[in-house]
């Protein structure tokens, strides 16, 4: 099920579903139109020559435009030594870069006043990028992008400016200056530093941290800091600017980044300018994932239960298994969707046999797409005296998956159109679904995403069915019971009940 995780704090999810597309609404006229789909979003991308690629949206209903800027870090590009340094590099994006330096440098010298010796030690860089820089005018309007924020997940790093329409070239030259301009002031650095480390405290004072790290650890577990975007205190206590400089190298470059425009635009408008903003910034001389490629997550050589004790009030329990990749088996991620979808509604079959028993509370199963390695997981929420026999109703459902008639051919089809539905509400507001945009340009490339719904709308039982085979039935699992000792003293549930020993 297509998911985006909001923030890198968000440590426990239930792979609630994520949609898509939506019915186009009256836009500008463009020169190049490659929607093709009814419901497809009314996009347009161009790629520079130095690879940036430039996706807009229009969409003129409202004076609003946001401007975002998404980058193939995150995560999955990183090692141990790196963990959670793309989050704390997106921590660093807004803080004063050489051009805003420039800017109150060329402040003082217009007013006739006269650089003292430290003044002269501070613009001497700025000013020596005047020539590269350029005009720094345009931080005049700096106070009509107060809307801004970043987010860093495991495929994607974004940041964004929401601003109403006359200012997005503003937002535009901002993003291009704090992504090849940035100063990394030391002394602001270590405050950042801390900042992170209060995130990774107040992460580590909710129960459901240890799930979800335990979870991650036995998936992925030769990597695991791979899915951790978040990062380790002692990661982040170790960083340097050096280790930023490192990061802007490999990852901060043209070719390697997306710059999304939503809102009231004209996208040939946004084309031009893009390209003379961004146009000189120079590309990698090689591609960065030839020269640092992903890892490769290991199969599962077994199946492991895991019991972590917390003070809970209800017991969760988590099963999980890798799933398909974005790149490697394209179809199975469109019938991951469907099927997670099927079972979700509150009639379905599933749905009877977890909740409406009594069993649980809630059950969900999800997929989060991914182009390393997509986990697939279940959810369940039950109590210490149901714990056992709701991972008994689990596996027994997961073992009539693939019968035909597990769902119905309307089910089937109302699942599809859920999927559709949900996507054209969220592109109602067009501030958010720039991150949606970004997200899929990151993980599956945009091309993925334009194809959705005729793709979705292809789904049939038969690839539901090699989904369910392929991924999840008779294949090694990991299984977590989130649960306090008091609960565990009535619930007695074994590692071996957890994968369905």
């Amino acid at each position: 099920m297509k998911k985006i995780f909001l923030s890198s704090l968000l440590i426990f999810s239930f792979f609630n579903s994520f949609s898509f597309a939506q019915a186009p609404r009256k836009s500008q006229p463009v020169a190049k139109t490659t929607a093709t789909q009814t419901n497809d979003a009314p996009f347009v991308n161009k790629t520079l020559a130095n690879g940036m690629e430039i996706i807009v949206l229009p969409d003129p209903s409202v004076p609003i435009v946001t401007v975002e800027l998404a980058v193939r870090n995150g995560s999955f590009t990183e090692p141990p030594e790196l963990n959670g340094l793309s989050h704390l590099y997106e921590h660093m994006f807004f803080k004063p870069n050489q051009a805003s330096l420039l800017y109150q440098c060329e402040s003082v010298l217009n007013s006739g006043r006269v650089l003292n010796d430290l003044g002269k030690r501070m613009c001497a860089t700025p000013l020596g990028l005047k020539n590269s820089i350029g005009s720094v005018s345009y931080l005049d309007d700096s106070d009509q992008l107060s809307i801004s924020n970043g987010t860093t997940r495991e495929e994607v790093v974004n940041y964004y400016y929401t601003t109403t329409s006359a200012y997005a070239k503003t937002a535009m030259r901002q993003i291009n200056d704090a992504i090849r301009y940035p100063n990394f002031d030391e002394e602001e650095f270590q405050q950042e530093i801390q900042v992170v480390i209060g995130e990774i405290d107040r992460n580590e004072s909710n129960p459901f941290y240890y799930l979800n790290q335990a979870m991650t650890d036995k998936l992925f577990y030769k990597y695991p800091t791979r899915k951790n975007a978040l990062g380790t205190r002692a990661t982040v206590l170790s960083a340097t600017t050096d280790k930023m400089r490192i990061i802007q190298s490999r990852y901060y470059t043209p070719d390697n980044s997306a710059l999304i425009v939503t809102g009231d635009v004209n996208a040939e408008e946004i084309f031009k300018f893009a390209e003379q903003t961004f146009g000189s910034w120079e590309k990698r001389k090689t591609n960065v994932f030839k020269e640092f490629p992903l890892v490769e997550h290991p199969a599962l050589t077994k199946s492991e239960g895991v019991i972590v004790e917390q003070p809970v009030q209800n017991v969760l329990i988590q099963i999980g298994w890798h799933g398909p990749s974005i790149g490697k088996d394209d179809a199975a991620t469109y019938a991951a969707d469907v099927f997670s979808y099927i079972i979700s509604q509150p009639d379905s079959r599933f749905q009877r046999a977890m909740v409406d028993s009594g069993l649980t509370v809630s059950a969900d199963l999800g997929y989060y797409t991914q182009r390393n390695v997509g986990p697939i997981q279940t959810t369940l929420v039950t109590s210490p005296e149901k714990a056992k026999d709701s991972v008994k109703a689990f596996y027994a459902e997961l073992a009539q998956f693939d019968k035909a008639e597990y769902f119905t051919d309307e089910e089937l089809e109302n699942a599809k159109t859920i999927l559709e539905s949900r996507d054209l509400f969220e592109r109602e507001k067009l501030s958010d679904y720039a991150h949606t945009l970004g997200f899929w340009w990151s993980s599956t490339g945009i091309e993925y995403f334009r194809g959705y719904h005729k793709n979705l709308r292809a789904v049939s039982r038969e690839e539901i069915t090699r989904y369910v085979k392929t991924y999840m039935q008779g294949k090694n699992r990991i299984g977590v019971a989130l649960i306090s000792s008091e609960a565990q003293s009535k619930a007695q549930i074994k590692a071996e009940d957890l994968i369905g020993k």
